[in-house]
């Protein structure tokens, strides 16, 4: 299994690949999302702001924040990540095995990427808290 996925800016994006292919090769799935990234860079400019001024915006995946909660930090997924970089034009760049922990710095929550699912698939929605 690829324990570092790693994609230059300039690499162009893909086309005529299966499901299984983009989902379910050693990536996970973090190239695609990297690409869907980059693509709504394009679409959606002000979104990409936010992302290169340090937010964590509430994207496809678990990660994003739209306001602090009462426990200041949380935990996000890979693929949320990897689209962020993406959208901020950035070279993809994670470790598999790996968490990074970044803040937002618009509510300055922390956010832990993490590949345990188990940590942020059972926690509480930012609407429930």
């Amino acid at each position: 299994m690829t324990q570092h996925v790693h994609r230059t800016i300039d690499t162009p994006l893909r086309s005529g690949l299966t499901r299984d292919q983009l989902w379910e090769a050693a990536d996970k799935g973090l190239i695609k999302c990297w690409e869907i990234g980059r693509q709504r860079a394009t679409r959606f400019p002000d979104l990409a702001q936010k992302c290169l001024a340090g937010e964590l915006p509430v994207l496809g995946w678990k990660g994003g924040v739209s306001r602090s909660l009462k426990k200041n930090e949380k935990f996000g997924s890979l693929k949320y990540l990897a689209q962020w970089q993406g959208l901020r034009g950035e070279d993809l760049d994670i470790a598999l095995s790996e968490e990074r922990s970044l803040t937002c710095s618009r509510t300055k929550m922390r956010v832990t990427f993490t590949p345990d699912r188990s940590k942020y698939f059972n926690q509480v929605a930012e609407a429930e808290v």
